[in-house]
């Protein structure tokens, strides 16, 4: 497996932090929020696993990409991903997104269609979206006392973490919560992607700017155009998703003519990495990208 990794790619939208991991058909992975490159490299593992390469850019606001104004809004940042798929020499590719890459990535889709040969959406951010943080909450993500809390806990205390979290990402019963919980800890690779969480998720810089601005980006949304989208595309989401609801993915399956929707259960924001049918998910991914590369 090839590991091209690059600091940034210069384009007409500014500076572009990405990770470019493995070879074969391309598949730019679009991270979520707050997130950065090597969220989206992460998400994008199952993939390069399975033969394909796979293209991870920060969005702006996030480490490796400034937020400017010639990036800021949605239709600039689905430019800009473009622009360094132009960058690297690729000029078709598969697309998917997690929750707050939606809808940079959709938009993406429907202004580039010539481009865009398959979509796969997890979870993903369809529609105006606000977001309403608790106290605690705030404390936690917002805070350098709480970012280093919540470090130390999913370091000394990781099977509580790992609940806390996944409770915090579905709405699930006391029984399906102890399950997955279980079962997140005996696989150590679904272990790492949940406690490494405990980093991912500040709101202080490097990923302030890119938090703030998808604040306001998401609740300022419209119209993303989602009938316009030509392409395969394949939505994917957790029945009890606690971040980003369900009737997202609905709303674009009726919107996009071309569209499948598929459901996972128990159903957290985090499923297609955690759950017992994570494995299944992803090589239903997969295949569907090679079905129509």
């Amino acid at each position: 497996m090839s590991d091209h990794t690059a600091p940034n790619m210069a384009t007409a939208f500014g500076d572009i932090g990405y990770l470019d991991r493995g070879s074969g058909p391309p598949v730019l992975v679009i991270h979520g929020s707050p997130g950065d490159a090597a969220q989206g490299s992460q998400l994008g593992d199952f993939l390069v696993r399975a033969g394909f390469r796979v293209v991870s850019p920060s969005r702006p606001g996030y480490p490796g990409t400034a937020l400017t104004d010639k990036n800021a809004s949605i239709d600039a940042q689905a430019d800009a991903h473009a622009a360094l798929m132009d960058g690297l020499g690729i000029d078709r590719f598969s697309l998917m997104c997690w929750s707050g890459g939606g809808p940079s990535t959709y938009r993406l889709a429907v202004r580039h269609p010539d481009r865009v040969q398959a979509l796969v959406t997890l979870a993903a951010v369809s529609q105006e979206d606000h977001w309403h943080d608790s106290f605690v909450e705030r404390c936690a993500f917002e805070t350098r006392f709480g970012n280093w809390l919540l470090r130390q806990y999913a370091h000394i205390a990781p099977k509580s973490f790992v609940s806390a979290t996944l409770a915090a990402e579905g709405k699930l019963s006391r029984h399906q919560l102890k399950e997955l919980t279980t079962s997140v800890m005996a696989n150590p690779d679904k272990r790492a992607l949940i406690l490494s969480m405990a980093d991912g998720a500040s709101r202080l810089p490097p990923h302030r700017d890119g938090i703030k601005n998808d604040m306001s980006n998401f609740a300022a949304i419209t119209d993303l155009e989602l009938r316009k989208i030509t392409c395969p595309t394949l939505l994917i989401h957790g029945r009890n998703d606690r971040d980003v609801l369900p009737e997202y993915s609905e709303f674009a399956a009726s919107q996009i003519a071309n569209a499948t929707l598929e459901w996972m259960t128990p159903g957290t924001h985090v499923c297609v990495y955690t759950e017992p049918g994570s494995q299944a998910a992803q090589s239903r991914i997969a295949e569907f990208f090679r079905t129509n590369d």
